[in-house]
């Protein structure tokens, strides 16, 4: 029984990684896309901002990026800086801003559920660091 526990586990846990292995591969093809239109022959750091409601797991997206960006030239080596995002949502009842993991849908301060998520499910990448 402890065996197939375990299986389960990591078949859950590959999944996971899968998801963070094909954002990455996006990464990748914009960053060197973005290289070869300035001329850049080596990237050092690239800075993403992750909503905390994304679905990334920053950990696993770290993990598949050392993977794959050492398998190209333009990225060996660099860093991948994660900065996340907090959710907040808006109430269009009373016209407030809350905490979306804290409070979910429903408005904590008049109860209403007509709210939308403001912020927090961002995937982006925001720079693209070089050496002059």
């Amino acid at each position: 029984m402890t065996a197939l526990c375990h299986f389960e586990r990591n078949e859950v846990e590959s999944r996971n990684l899968m998801h963070e292995l094909g954002i990455v591969f996006y990464i990748i093809k914009d960053v060197k896309e973005a290289a070869e239109a300035n001329g850049v022959k080596h990237v050092d750091a690239v800075v993403m901002d992750i909503g905390e409601v994304s679905t990334i797991v920053p950990e696993y997206l770290q993990d598949m990026w050392r993977w794959a960006a050492d398998r190209e030239e333009l990225l060996k080596g660099a860093e991948l800086k994660i900065n996340i995002i907090p959710a907040v949502t808006w109430c269009d009842h009373c016209k407030c801003e809350y905490p979306t993991v804290e409070y979910g849908k429903t408005c904590p301060n008049c109860g209403s559920g007509e709210t939308w998520l403001l912020r927090g499910n961002e995937v982006e990448i925001k720079q693209i660091e070089i050496k002059s």
